[in-house]
C-alpha cells in the first residue's frame, strides 16, 4: 500500500513541476524564451529542452524501454540538449517534452517502484537502481531546473511561481522596499564583521 502512495506521490508531484517548468515559457517573445541569461549560457527554453532530454533517457533506456524521441547516445551528449538552435521552434521543443511525459508516464504506470534499472551514466556502485530511485532523481532534476526558470524569469519580466493562478499582482514598490531592507541588511552584516 505504502508503495502506490509513494509512487502516486512522486509522479503526482513531477507532473506538477513539469507544468511549472513549461509555464515559465508563457507570454515570453522568441529572444527572450532562447537568450542565454546567465554566464553559462543559461537560458529557459533550453532548460525544457534539457529536462525532457533527461527525462527521455532515464525512463527510457534505464528500464530497456528507449524512447521513441531521437536521442543522441548519451556517451556523445555534447551540451546542445541545454539551448535552442535557431531551427528548432519552441512549439518543437514543447511538443517533444509532452511526448517524453506520455513515454515517461507509460514507464512509471506500468512498472513497480521495484523495478530494476541500470544507470550506465553513474558510477560505480550506483549504476543498477530501481524506478523509486530514478522517479527521485528525476523529480529532483525538474524541480531543480524549475528553480532556475523561476529565477530567469523573475529576471526577465519580475513573473514568479509554481502556477498561473497562484500569480498576484507584482506590487513594484513593495519588491523594492522588500529589497533594499535586504540590501540594508545585508551591508550591516558585512561592515559590522569587517571590523
Amino acid at each position: 500500500m505504502i508503495d502506490e502512495f509513494a509512487k502516486g506521490n512522486l509522479h503526482g508531484r513531477l507532473r506538477r513541476d513539469r507544468e511549472a517548468l513549461l509555464w515559465k515559457l508563457d507570454g515570453l517573445s522568441e529572444y527572450d524564451a532562447r537568450r542565454p541569461l546567465t554566464a553559462t549560457g543559461t537560458n529557459l527554453l533550453g532548460l525544457v529542452k534539457h529536462v525532457a532530454t533527461v527525462e527521455a533517457r532515464y525512463f527510457g533506456e534505464v528500464f530497456d524501454r528507449p524512447s521513441p524521441e531521437p536521442l543522441c547516445r548519451w556517451q556523445d551528449s555534447d551540451g546542445s540538449d541545454q539551448w535552442a538552435a535557431e531551427d528548432e521552434t519552441r512549439d518543437r521543443i514543447i511538443a517533444f517534452y509532452r511526448r517524453t511525459w506520455e513515454h515517461s508516464d507509460a514507464t512509471i504506470d506500468e512498472l513497480p517502484l521495484d523495478a530494476p534499472g541500470h544507470v550506465p551514466w553513474w558510477p560505480e556502485p550506483g549504476p543498477n537502481t530501481n524506478l523509486f530511485a530514478v522517479m527521485t532523481h528525476v523529480l529532483s532534476e525538474t524541480n531543480r531546473h524549475t528553480g532556475h526558470a523561476d529565477i530567469l524569469r523573475e529576471g526577465l519580466d519580475g513573473r514568479t511561481g509554481m502556477r498561473a493562478e497562484h500569480e498576484g499582482r507584482i506590487d513594484e514598490e513593495a519588491r523594492a522596499a522588500h529589497r533594499a531592507k535586504i540590501e540594508r541588511a545585508a551591508r550591516s552584516a558585512a561592515s559590522s564583521r569587517a571590523e
